[in-house]
């Protein structure tokens, strides 16, 4: 890729899509990468929780890659730092509670003592290369979430990360709008920004806001109150856990990753003057009108606090007739399902359930349309390049800011390089991209044939066919079949439908000339092409199939490599 006296930018994740963010610049054949996230499977991934952009791309020019910078600690920004890293082996760079939250979450690794995590103060500036980078706090549903105005000999860039425009954010001092317009007034080739409620009208509200709505529903109930938020939201738990006090209740912390955070709040000084919190355990025994319970599963997660509440199988914490249970936050598009099964749940239980449908109890982090009006009046950019949004909200984005009387405006992919200047801002190549899943402890891509494999079984089954030979290539036992997801133990006239399907794939393989029972990989085909025929006539589905081929005596010469020969 030519890049001499160019400035480019490169998302590998997190363009056409809200989470899993990896953006790239490039100047001077050196690389600039900002968050590293991931994002959470659904259920066409099979056994997979996490995802995170393939960094394939930039692993293989490591040497030039100067640092990470993280704007800020959410998972879309940061969660992808503990699995990536030993591929990426740099620096990474941020504000003291994002380096808290990220030194826990590598707490244990086996690489965690050679990351080197950088501390910048609020508001510091550092220089990697030919980026001189200055940290603008800007006010986020998380501490100290940051702009980064990046100075570059090309132009200056201004990459918002996560914002709104928050006048009383409860935790952290409001932005600060002459910072943004004495940078503007510098002059801002390209403002990269947040697109998640481009379609939003007004203002996204604000968390003092929140706090009053929450007291006056707190105020009178005598039962348990259970409030479930996202764990990163640590304004809204010093929130819950203020009103709390108010009423006499004890604040107590259900969900390890609500400790995680209360934690690195303390690390980072924004809970120095607020007392300890309760452990679930210690909780358990309080009296029901004594306890705010602060519950993670805020999106129905089936092994958080509030489903393992609502299911009955959490060890300390009971929720009964009563009791309340509030959903502060919103609904992330997709969770539906999963929340619903947690609020029927304890509605079953005699339970009252409050959520955003039915009362003010949440504002989004993001920037609606006149807070984005307010960016763009104070930078001025050249150029938008609108980010974090799918590819609706990015088009919308490109409108809004046409006419806010922005020059030029481009909507990137994953994979897209736009070079910023020399020049109009235009599309100059495409890179390939994709998604790697956590399966366990290794990372595989998402289409990889293991995944294929799974939603192949998930959707139709599964077959196993073992074929038995002699030396003579004749079978020594009717095939054994097994199966999964397909039959129900018996066929249409009540003969065992898998030992009917092995007869006949005998008679199959009986009629097949000698020369394909001696060639182990002709076999294997010839049986898969039989039953799924067999299948599909009967199901019409087409399940995943092994086909295991044993050979009595040696092994033939033209035998498959992943056939083994067993004596008997």
């Amino acid at each position: 890729m030519k890049s001499a006296g160019e400035l480019l930018f490169l998302p590998l994740g997190g363009s056409g899509e809200i989470g899993m963010n990896l953006n790239l610049y490039q100047y001077d054949g050196k690389w600039l990468m900002v968050d590293l996230g991931i994002t959470f499977a659904d259920a066409t991934l099979p056994g997979v929780e996490v995802l995170m952009p393939d960094p394939t791309y930039i692993v293989e020019r490591r040497d030039q890659l100067l640092g990470i910078v993280l704007t800020h600690a959410h998972e879309d920004h940061l969660g992808a730092v503990q699995y990536l890293w030993p591929l990426l082996e740099c620096p990474v760079y941020a504000t003291p509670f994002s380096a808290a939250i990220l030194r826990a979450k590598l707490n244990g690794s086996p690489f965690a003592d050679r990351v080197p995590i950088v501390e910048v103060p609020l508001g510091g500036r550092l220089k990697l290369g030919p980026f001189d980078i200055t940290f603008m706090s800007i006010t986020h549903s998380i501490p100290e979430g940051n702009a980064l105005a990046i100075r570059t000999p090309a132009g200056n860039i201004l990459h918002t990360g996560d914002w709104k425009l928050d006048p009383d954010p409860q935790l952290g001092a409001p932005t600060n709008p002459d910072e943004f317009i004495a940078f503007g007034r510098a002059g801002v080739l390209a403002l990269v920004c947040d697109s998640t409620n481009v379609f939003q009208p007004g203002r996204s509200g604000s968390e003092g806001e929140v706090f009053e709505s929450l007291r006056e529903l707190v105020d009178g109930r005598s039962g348990r109150i259970a409030i479930t938020s996202f764990a990163s939201h640590l304004a809204r738990i010093r929130t819950l856990a203020r009103i709390a006090r108010l009423f006499g209740r004890e604040p107590v912390l259900v969900g390890r990753s609500l400790w995680r955070t209360v934690a690195a709040g303390r690390e980072a000084g924004y809970l120095d003057d607020f007392p300890n919190f309760v452990g679930d355990a210690e909780g358990a025994y309080l009296a029901p009108d004594k306890v705010l319970l602060i519950c993670t599963g805020c999106q129905g997660e089936p092994r958080a606090a509030m489903a393992r509440i609502a299911s009955e199988n959490h060890p300390n914490i009971v929720l009964e007739t009563g009791d309340t249970a509030i959903f502060s936050s919103k609904v992330i598009p997709g969770n539906e399902r999963s929340i619903a099964v947690v609020q029927n749940r304890l509605v079953e239980k005699g339970v009252e359930v409050i959520g955003e449908s039915d009362h003010f109890v949440h504002v989004s982090g993001h920037p609606a349309r006149d807070e984005l009006a307010d960016m763009y009046g104070w930078i001025r950019p050249r150029i938008a390049i609108p980010v974090h949004g799918e590819a609706r909200h990015l088009a919308e984005h490109v409108l809004l800011a046409k006419s806010f009387q922005t020059p030029e405006a481009l909507a990137p992919q994953n994979g897209t390089v736009i070079r910023l200047a020399p020049g109009p801002a235009t599309i100059v190549d495409r890179v390939k991209v994709g998604r790697l899943a956590l399966d366990g402890d290794r990372l595989i891509p998402t289409e990889s044939e293991i995944i294929r494999d799974r939603r192949r079984m998930a959707s139709s089954g599964h077959i196993v066919a073992t074929i038995v030979l002699t030396e003579r290539d004749e079978l020594a036992a009717t095939p054994r079949i097994a199966t999964a997801g397909i039959t129900n133990g018996a066929d249409s006239s009540g003969s065992n439908a898998e030992a009917t399907l092995g007869l006949a794939l005998g008679e199959d393989i009986l009629r097949m000339p000698g020369s394909v029972r001696r060639d182990d990989h002709r076999l294997e085909e010839a049986v898969r092409r039989t039953l799924r025929t067999h299948v599909k006539n009967h199901t019409s589905k087409k399940p995943a199939m092994r086909i295991e081929i044993v050979r009595l005596g040696e092994q033939t010469a033209q035998g498959s490599a992943g056939s083994k020969a067993k004596r008997p």
